[in-house]
Order: structure tokens, then sequence, then C-alpha cells
């Protein structure tokens, strides 16, 4: 059986971790690691596309970043359950033309026993910004530990 810990039903420790997990995972921009996280059946609803298991994952996340260039993500926990996750997250990338966006969103999870993901809704709205604005400036790859977090930000 696959696991990928901390398992549910999580603690505000385990949830914080798992939440640090994701963000880890997605900030490498590769699909195929990032849909590991997954159920084989996961469902996910991303803005206006609904998505089954880890094949359409992969395809979603792999048209994703090739669009989304520069890709930086900061996720932080907003609610926890026993096997259910809430999270608000803002992304900073930019277009093949240079214009820059940062992306806010919220996500809604729900955890299998064995700590992968099997559902996924995520609400995301993108807002333009001037280079000059970002807030995300780290090395491509996962967020230094000394970098602030959204709230921390102010977003």
């Amino acid at each position: 059986m696959e696991q990928r810990p901390p398992l549910p039903p999580f603690t505000r420790e385990t949830a914080i971790q798992k939440v640090r997990a994701a963000e880890d995972g997605w900030n490498t921009r590769d699909p195929q690691r990032v849909s590991m996280a997954y159920t084989e059946q996961s469902r996910w609803r991303n803005r206006a596309e609904f998505v089954t298991g880890r094949a359409e994952i992969v395809g979603l996340l792999s048209r994703k970043w090739a669009r989304e260039l520069d890709y930086r993500l900061i996720k932080e926990l907003w609610a926890f359950s026993d096997h259910r996750i809430a999270v608000r997250f803002a992304y900073e990338w930019h277009d093949d033309a240079g214009n820059w966006f940062r992306s806010y969103g919220n996500e809604n999870w729900e955890f299998d026993d064995n700590g992968l993901m099997a559902v996924r809704h995520a609400s995301i709205n993108d807002l333009p910004i001037l280079a000059s604005a970002r807030k995300f400036h780290w090395p491509l790859g996962r967020r230094p530990d000394d970098h602030l977090g959204l709230s921390d930000l102010g977003l």
C-alpha cells in the first residue's frame, strides 16, 4: 500500500506538515512527482476543469506549468478535521509575453487512510501585477524555511 505521511486523522501539527509537503511538491513543477501524492482515482476541480486520476492530473499540471512560467507557490493551513484540510494559497508566475500575475486561491482536500489525497477542490483568481510588485523571490524550487508565509506577507 502506498502511504504519504503524515496520515489522518490530522492534528494541527500534522495538518501543517501536510500543507508544507504539498507546497514543496508543487514547487518542483514536476507533474509526475506531484501526481503521486494523490490516489489513483483522485477527483479534482481546478478552476473550471474537472479531472479524475493520476494521468489526467499529470496532463492538467503539464499544461499549467507550460503556460505559468517561473511559478512559485506558498500555501497556508486554513482549517482541518480528521481526514480533511482546507488551505489558502498564492503563487506568482509570468506568461510567455513576460506579464506577471499573482494567483490567489482556496483548496479543500480530502485524504484516504494512507494519506493520499482523494478529492481536491480549488478555486483560483489571477491578479495581474507589475514585476516590481512580486513578493516571491527565492530561487525556483522549494521555498526556503526562512521566507515569509502568506500571513506575514500580508497576503
